[in-house]
């Protein structure tokens, strides 16, 4: 092999990688100096927050399976096995809510989600466990086959050996995030390092400016000729250094003045950095100021329509990239035809009290609510069908809707006789008319 065979390569042969498992994004030294991974990014208060945010209500959102109806209708369908497992209890160790907020920081920090589907004889899925992504990175042979490799550390399973797990992709439940290739997503951790090192930093200078007594630091002036100047530097350090110390008058001896040396943290507009850094890790994980704690900009009356749109422009795609990579990865190619995955958030969308109640009122009266239907979204118990409760009703008389323009159909054309119930209803409109004075008409 020459060396011009490494440099040019035929497109449209497969490689033994994909573009996305050799980052162009590496986390480590940022702008501001500082060292930003995922872990270290998890210490900011902004980047924990966000994380936390969206980690929980994807967690938090109702997950159900449903199959298709003959009649263009859908149903839970609740005797598959997939739906205990996505609902309830994915394995033996955690729960529905602890797995998908697990895989959803994973996949906020590293931009990938990764876990390991097990299998019976049959093919059904039976248990699916969380892969750390830092440990995971997915190549292709050289029929161009995507495979997994997974580091396996003594520390995961005490009981197997350490080392290299080849894993297939019908094994492995994998949820990327935003990438170049379609296949591996990026960190946003390494893609925005810069930002959240500006961050740190910024919050360590404001920390080492409390510890160091919350006042500028200066020069101590003698004089004279000191001997042992660490002597002195750590008897003031030890009287006045340190937000205890803050506040305590000064007693110079031997001439000795002190001169402040660095501008205030005011002039320096570190108040204003700070907040400037929240809002901007906000921005890069696309969650609303306010509900990392800036309500500077949030109302009463704008706050509602923030968390809507919260819900439609933040959660939304990643709840579309869960859906349809569990279709994908747990779903047989038959099941993909009558199953599919679906999360509820219409909880999240509903406003207050008062509208709900206004929409339920133009569903009921409008024929496409039933009573059942409005309680189910309310959570309250179903009303039984012979009382009603799956009626749909239209406005006027609120019939019921298969009796709706059941009159109409009664034809009224010559020659043909008129019902019974129809004779009487008009001889009943003749005898209790009333005449343009208000009198009633004589009977027959």
């Amino acid at each position: 092999m020459s060396i011009l065979d490494g440099l040019f390569r035929s497109r449209d042969k497969p490689q033994n990688r994909t573009s996305g498992s050799t980052y162009t994004f590496f986390t480590g030294g940022s702008s501001s100096g500082k060292m930003v991974n995922e872990r270290s990014a998890m210490q900011m208060t902004a980047v924990y927050a966000c994380v936390r945010i969206l980690s929980e209500a994807i967690a938090g959102l109702p997950l159900h399976m449903y199959r298709y109806r003959e009649d263009g209708g859908k149903e839970k369908a609740t005797d598959h096995p997939l739906y205990l497992l996505l609902h309830d209890e994915p394995n033996p160790e955690m729960s529905s809510f602890v797995f998908r907020e697990t895989l959803m920081t994973h996949l906020l920090l590293w931009g990938n989600a990764y876990a390991q589907i097990l299998r019976n004889g049959k093919g059904e899925v039976i248990a699916l466990y969380p892969l750390m992504p830092n440990k995971m990175s997915v190549d292709r042979d050289n029929n161009g086959q995507l495979y997994y490799t997974y580091q396996m550390a003594s520390e995961d399973t005490p009981a197997a050996d350490a080392g290299l797990v080849i894993l297939k992709p019908s094994d492995v439940l994998h949820i990327p995030g935003l990438g170049f290739d379609g296949l591996v997503g990026y960190s946003p951790i390494a893609m925005a390092k810069n930002a959240i090192g500006l961050a740190i930093a910024t919050e360590e200078y404001g920390a080492k400016w409390f510890a160091n007594g919350a006042a500028p630091s200066g020069v101590l002036e003698h004089p004279g000729t000191i001997k042992d100047p660490s002597r002195v530097r750590e008897a003031w350090q030890s009287q006045f250094g340190g937000s205890s110390n803050s506040g305590k008058i000064a007693v110079l001896e031997e001439g000795m003045k002190y001169t402040p040396i660095t501008i205030s943290p005011e002039q320096a507009q570190f108040l204003e950095t700070r907040k400037f850094q929240i809002n901007e890790i906000a921005r890069i994980f696309r969650v609303p100021p306010h509900m990392v704690g800036d309500l500077e900009k949030s109302s009463f009356s704008n706050i509602e329509q923030q968390s809507l749109e919260f819900v439609k422009y933040t959660l939304d795609p990643w709840v579309v990239r869960w859906e349809q990579s569990i279709h994908r990865s747990l779903l047989s190619e038959d099941e993909k035809a009558t199953y599919f995955v679906k999360f509820n958030v219409e909880g999240l969308l509903r406003g207050d009290y008062q509208s709900r109640m206004n929409g339920y009122a133009i569903g009921r009266q409008n024929g496409w609510m039933s009573a059942n239907d409005i309680r189910e979204l309310e959570n309250l118990d179903r009303i039984p069908a012979e009382e009603g409760g799956d009626l749909y009703l239209i406005n006027g008389n609120m019939l019921p809707l298969k009796d709706a323009g059941a009159f109409a159909n009664i034809s009224t054309t010559e020659g043909r006789e008129e019902p019974d119930e129809v004779k009487d209803e008009k001889v009943l409109e003749v005898d209790e008319s009333v005449d343009r004075r208000g009198i009633r008409r004589a009977g027959p």
